[in-house]
């Protein structure tokens, strides 16, 4: 696997550090650092409310650290969560596995800066938007990912329309959607959907940009709305997207190789190196 470039690990590994702080705020625990969201709902999918390691030169982190982190995530009922590239921290998996916490491999992938994405084919009815605050997608948009993340691969199947509907309006009532307009008015989270003639979203996906760098994120597709080539279009159109407002370096991390292959085909390339997270799902 070709090892992912200084430069390249240096922008990811300071995107990892600041964006989440456009939707929480940061407590210490010694070379350690928790995120933790400042309003009800995700804006931030996944989050934020994941641990990763405060700076270079902070220090050895140590099991009481760890032990002290995931005894605040209890207390703020979040999920036990460490993130951070292997590369910038390389012996933290070990100490978190010892603590008896499930740490996963997630693969990462970045498109040259000077590669061409174009547009992808969609099927017939079916358009792109950027949505706005008060698009009436949004809060179907936001509960696409739940279908999606929760049915893996890329087979067709059986969650719908009735399903998106019922999760919009969980998302609705716990507070997810009016936290995140604020997000998408001040251009800190860039949502793109493919809608149905009807504005059903048949597959969404958002990227949060950060000082010329950005991850692409939460791409998923109805279930019942696979295999059409949504999932490389949404890809497609945020990446365009983003280049054309400002951001060089744009990556990505998957979870499945049938899901790696579609990336691959617009131009994404492996990076050499893993993101590796506890309990906690892929972005994309």
């Amino acid at each position: 696997m070709r090892r992912m470039s200084n430069s390249l690990l240096t922008r990811i590994e300071r995107y990892y550090a600041t964006v989440p702080l456009l939707f929480a705020d940061a407590e210490e625990f010694g070379p350690l650092r928790l995120f933790v969201r400042k309003e009800p709902g995700k804006p931030y999918y996944g989050g934020p409310s994941h641990a990763q390691p405060a700076a270079e030169g902070s220090g050895i982190v140590t099991a009481a650290d760890i032990a002290r982190v995931r005894a605040r995530q209890r207390e703020l009922g979040v999920p036990e969560s460490f993130e951070w590239l292997a590369e910038a921290a390389p012996t933290l998996r070990a100490r978190i596995e010892t603590g008896g916490r499930p740490v996963e491999e997630r693969p990462l992938m970045a498109l040259a800066p000077d590669h061409p994405v174009p547009e992808q084919a969609l099927p017939d009815g079916v358009t792109m938007r950027v949505l706005t605050a008060d698009d009436p997608a949004l809060p179907a948009t936001l509960a696409l990912p739940r279908l999606a993340f929760a049915s893996t691969g890329t087979a067709v199947g059986a969650a719908g329309r009735a399903e998106l509907s019922a999760v919009a309006e969980e998302l609705t009532a716990d507070g997810t959607v009016e936290t995140t307009r604020p997000s998408i008015r001040a251009g800190h989270k860039i949502l793109i959907a493919a809608l149905a003639p009807d504005g059903t979203p048949l597959a969404a996906g958002h990227y949060h940009p950060a000082d010329g760098t950005t991850e692409i994120g939460g791409v998923g597709t109805l279930p019942t709305a696979r295999r059409q080539g949504l999932a490389a279009a949404v890809t497609a159109a945020l990446a365009g997207h983003a280049r054309d407002h400002g951001v060089r370096t744009v990556f990505l991390a998957y979870a499945e190789d049938s899901i790696a292959r579609i990336y691959a085909r617009l131009g994404f390339r492996t990076a050499g190196i893993t993101l590796l997270i506890a309990d906690q799902p892929a972005r994309s």
